[in-house]
């Protein structure tokens, strides 16, 4: 690391340690907290207002229960500064149980205003129109690539996709319908790119976007840029879209997000990284880290969270060029989640010029699980 990406690095730090002694006070001030944050922080021997003074102070936080955010009543997470605001619940998972749920207000506005800065306007031209080819229902994406294409001048054009119900057939066995079902989706996708002209930017995931260019070139319909999300963008499929798929004409943009965390920007292309697909988060909103699943420290000293849970356990960071499980905080006035351990795997990598903090690669589903996870058609 040069002394300039050191400099910018350590500034990044600093924002980050004043960004989180910003949203710790809002979350557990009972003027403006969140009820679910005031009633934990009763179980708690000290005060997070005074002592959560950096982001490595987290740590003083049991790690955030997935369960927590599953169930009722969803406005334990509304915090009372932003109480008098429309406020929306979105989902994530549900193919088995109660699904996770988590409100939203701006947050999901925010979060893809911020990604818009990171697009070119020569591959996702301002005032273009957009195809959201993809799973809409009860999770975010559909509204969040809708206000990003309104936010660039464009309008959105949405085709929706149940991932819930593929999961089922995959599950079952059907797969035969599970492609029926892929073909239905693909096909409503092309009669809306034949009858729109203005479509020149898509939005869809990586086996969505192998299907549709079976059937025809996105080339010669006029898309100008693609943005790509979901834990099947291997290296491998990364060079087969760029090469193949999209014909080495069309600008491809992967990210990595989901309801809890936002949206986390790929680094811009660079064919040293041998196709690497790398992500980093939108600090200081949201933070990535990988950590060694195996490893805890201190396990005794967290105290049991009163909204029950077991007690939580610090896991050590690994090394860059390590893998491991994909640790995630996120950071917003409407939303707070330290250390959450996501269902994904990859490598710790180092900042790079476009985004001084560090970054993962080469994400996948966490090789942990008793179960493996269906991904279906995503």
């Amino acid at each position: 690391m040069n002394d300039d990406m050191r400099k910018r690095a350590q500034q990044a730090t600093q924002r980050l340690d004043a960004h989180t002694r910003e949203i710790v006070q809002w979350h557990f001030d009972p003027k403006t907290g969140c009820p679910f944050w005031l009633e934990l922080a009763k179980g708690l021997d000290w005060d997070p207002r005074e002592e959560i003074q950096s982001y490595a102070d987290l740590d003083r936080f049991p790690p955030f229960q997935d369960e927590w955010l599953r169930g009722g009543p969803v406005r334990r997470w509304v915090p009372k500064g932003l109480a008098d605001k429309p406020v929306f619940v979105f989902e994530t998972g549900g193919s088995t149980g109660v699904p996770k749920s988590r409100i939203n207000i701006e947050d999901f506005r925010i979060d893809y205003e911020l990604f818009s800065d990171t697009l070119s306007d020569a591959a996702f031209p301002r005032g273009a129109d957009w195809l959201m080819l993809g799973p809409s229902g009860p999770r975010r994406l559909r509204l969040a690539v809708e206000h990003l294409a309104q936010h660039r001048g464009g309008i959105s054009f949405c085709v929706d996709m149940d991932p819930r119900w593929v999961t089922k057939l995959i599950k079952s066995g059907r797969v035969s319908e599970m492609h029926e079902y892929k073909d239905h989706v693909v096909n409503q996708g092309l009669t809306l790119l034949r009858a729109h002209d203005n479509i020149q930017c898509i939005f869809t995931t990586p086996k969505l976007l192998d299907a549709l260019c079976e059937r025809v070139s996105l080339v010669k319909l006029g898309i100008k840029g693609v943005f790509c999300g979901g834990t099947q963008l291997t290296r491998q499929f990364h060079r087969f879209a760029r090469e193949e798929l999209l014909e080495g004409k069309i600008d491809f943009v992967p990210t990595y997000g989901n309801t809890l965390m936002g949206l986390a920007c790929h680094k811009p292309f660079d064919p040293a990284d041998d196709y690497c697909v790398i992500y980093h988060p939108p600090s200081p909103r949201a933070l990535i880290e990988v950590v060694d699943p195996e490893s805890s420290e201190d396990a005794n000293r967290w105290h049991r969270p009163p909204t029950g849970g077991e007690p939580g356990e610090r896991h050590r960071i690994v090394d860059y060029g390590e893998q491991g499980r994909v640790r995630l905080t996120t950071l917003t006035k409407e939303f707070f989640m330290p250390r959450f351990l996501e269902r994904d795997e990859a490598i710790r990598l180092p900042p790079c010029e476009a985004y001084p903090w560090d970054g993962v690669g080469d994400v996948r589903p966490f090789s942990g699980f008793a179960a493996p996870i269906v991904e279906g058609v995503y």
